[in-house]
């Protein structure tokens, strides 16, 4: 397969923060979610579960593609967790779970993890990693932990918080890439890329004025 095809990005995952991310940096992905039961595995490290989930969400949707004759299309599987206090959390069961999270993080610290696995569909080959960044959580009252999870925020993400969002005023600093505090970390996916001998700046679109049409740069 000549690597002068175009190249298509398919993300499995339905993070809107996650496609975001890359088209804010000149890439536009395709979007299958997954549907991988996230039960399903059970580690206490952190790093290895964020993996594990990302590895088996890029398979999945791996699995409902088809190579093309006219494109070389790459698979890019990702998932957070958060890891705090000698726990692991991914998204929170229910508000009260959000609750009394909140009411341990605040005013400390703790470790978002987000793995990544990008397959190229075309042999089969892969590249994945882990980055991972530290977080430090505002010292805030209970009255902003009730008021920020009752906006449902919370609810639909690891560590049940966003620095993108609504709990961006709740997070103090952090030491590492905001990328992968969102779930995607743009200079780690150039990094497996250039594993699979290719460049950042090949999945890069054009954005004509008022995003009417995007076409391949080059």
């Amino acid at each position: 397969m000549p690597d002068v095809l175009p190249l298509r990005l398919v993300l499995a995952s339905a993070s809107p923060a996650r496609r975001k991310t890359l088209q804010a940096a000149g890439i536009e992905p395709d979007v299958l979610v997954s549907g991988v039961d996230e039960s399903q595995v059970v580690t206490d490290r952190a790093e290895d579960l964020c993996l594990e989930l990302a590895r088996l969400k890029a398979q999945a949707v791996l699995t409902r593609l088809q190579p093309g004759d006219d494109q070389r299309t790459l698979v890019l599987g990702c998932d957070s967790v958060l890891a705090f206090d000698g726990e692991t959390f991914g998204k929170p069961d229910d508000a009260a779970d959000a609750t009394r999270r909140w009411e341990r993080m605040r005013g400390r610290s703790g470790v978002l993890h987000s793995g990544h696995c990008l397959i190229d569909i075309v042999g089969g080959r892969r590249a994945e990693a882990v980055a991972s960044t530290v977080v430090h959580f505002a010292n805030i009252s209970n009255q902003e932990i009730a008021t920020y999870v009752a906006t449902g925020e919370p609810l639909a993400v690891a560590g049940a918080f966003t620095i993108d969002g609504l709990g961006g005023a709740f997070v103090e600093r952090i030491e590492g890439d905001p990328g992968t505090v969102v779930g995607l970390s743009m200079p780690l996916l150039r990094r497996l890329l250039a594993e699979l001998d290719l460049r950042i700046t090949d999945l890069w679109t054009k954005v004509a004025p008022g995003n009417q049409i995007v076409e391949p740069l080059g």
